[in-house]
């Protein structure tokens, strides 16, 4: 049985580093097929979150005020860093998974990055996570 959040991580997910372009992103995310992407610094320390919420806003931004043709240059003209959200929870390893479980489900979170005691980003536990786990009970 699975207890704690290392038991059921995606270990080393992608990332993007704070330095990359929208762009990098965007396209990360769409040949990935991934809602949620983890952002850090050059040291693998977690900075940012950028969530696929974010980046239909700024793609919905661009569109409306440049027009769809200029939505190409403009993501290659801003920074992962000026879009990430900066303002999120993180789990450790060694957490239970009926705690971080229970935060998923009373703050309706898709995702929540893992870190060790230094910051540094070791995995991502997504709300479809959860799911698989309720499958392999379920079945």
């Amino acid at each position: 049985m699975l207890h704690t959040v290392e038991q059921l991580m995606t270990p080393d997910p992608l990332a993007v580093k704070s330095s990359h372009t929208l762009h990098d992103a965007h396209n990360l995310m769409r040949e990935k097929n991934i809602r949620h992407i983890p952002v850090i610094d050059e040291e693998g320390h977690l900075v940012g979150m950028l969530t696929q919420k974010i980046m239909i806003a700024k793609v919905m931004s661009i569109l409306s005020t440049y027009g769809n043709l200029a939505l190409e240059r403009k993501e290659k003209q801003e920074k992962v860093s000026d879009a990430m959200a900066q303002d999120f929870a993180s789990v450790t390893p060694q957490q239970s998974l009926h705690e971080v479980v229970t935060y998923f489900v009373e703050n309706r979170h898709g995702c929540m990055p893992v870190v060790d005691e230094n910051n540094k980003l070791l995995g991502i536990l997504t709300s479809s996570d959860f799911v698989r786990l309720a499958a392999a009970l379920l079945s």
